[in-house]
């Protein structure tokens, strides 16, 4: 579920990243919720039915859209104007991020092993982001979107692996794309004319204010691609953490920064500079040892033995 999760999002990113010169992000994020909830209703009807959606613990599922409301925008934001490889890879602090998260609000327990490639992933990003260089020509706030979309992803995952106790995972598919066409509808009722986009230079913020349009002919397909991605994602990623460990789930992610870089060097001739480069690696090294340990603790304690969670 996660393997596929991270095809579905790389070829998500990719599609907006294509129509962001030609549509604001909250018509997208509409186009692909509308289109993704009818979808996610079908599959509810094989878990349960309608009867499942209720629940009990609605300010949890309240806060767990929210963020990942904030890691979307955000993270789209960023695509339309840094390269998609780099983005993915700076927004690949989210496995690392859940992994601290998993303590306090799992209770599950992470040593100083762990720790030490956490913080190795975060020097890959301060590799990356080089503060104070302005090597990738935007304004500084920019660069912080990814770890902002990050952070708001890792909060979400963890919830899901919190939530997923007792909801299944089309319940809780269906609960994000509610929430992105309610916040996307309000972004139409504020924004939707284009009036704020006149305002600001900045392509970011063009993106994420410019008029709403109707589509051309040839981009529905993308539009209607967009919808099913959505499904997918939401219930491929939902599905994974609520059954797995989310310390040893997380690592998995990182299958999606070679597509991005694949994705960015095909379709948009990007390819990522030597400390780009290194800074993916540091992350993503982080983000593998972080899975062998949790794997060698979890076969020492399937065997018996005591063991000291380092």
């Amino acid at each position: 579920m996660i393997l596929l999760g991270m095809l579905l999002i790389s070829i998500n990113d990719l599609t907006i990243k294509s129509l962001s010169d030609r549509y604001p992000l909250h018509q997208l994020v509409f186009a692909r919720s509308a289109i993704g909830i009818f979808l996610s209703f079908i599959i509810l009807q094989f878990e349960g039915g309608i009867a499942v959606l209720r629940t009990d613990r609605v300010s949890l599922h309240a806060l767990r859209c929210l963020l990942i409301v904030i890691a979307n925008m955000t993270f789209f934001t960023a695509i339309a104007v840094l390269p998609l490889a780099t983005v993915t890879a700076m927004f690949f602090v989210a496995p690392l991020m859940i992994t601290l998260l998993a303590v306090p609000v799992l209770g599950e327990t992470v040593g100083p092993h762990r720790l030490g490639a956490i913080a190795l992933g975060f020097v890959g990003v301060l590799i990356m982001v080089r503060p104070g260089m302005d090597v990738f020509d935007v304004p500084g706030w920019v660069l912080t979107l990814p770890i902002l979309a990050a952070a708001g992803y890792a909060g979400m995952q963890v919830l899901t692996r919190k939530l997923g106790v007792d909801t299944p995972a089309s319940a809780m598919a269906i609960y994000i794309q509610l929430t992105f066409i309610l916040v996307s509808s309000l972004f139409w009722l504020v924004a939707g004319d284009g009036r704020y986009a006149e305002m600001v230079e900045n392509e970011s913020l063009i993106f994420l204010l410019r008029a709403w349009v109707w589509p051309a002919p040839e981009d529905w397909p993308a539009l209607l691609m967009l919808g099913a991605l959505s499904a997918g994602v939401g219930y491929a990623l939902s599905q994974a953490y609520r059954l797995g460990d989310a310390a040893t789930i997380a690592p998995f992610e990182y299958t999606a920064l070679p597509l991005a870089i694949f994705w960015g060097w095909w379709f948009f001739d990007e390819l990522p500079d030597a400390m780009v480069m290194l800074g993916i690696f540091l992350i993503g090294v982080s983000g593998v040892y972080v899975f062998v340990r949790e794997r060698r603790l979890s076969r020492q304690v399937a065997g018996g033995r005591p063991v000291r969670r380092t």
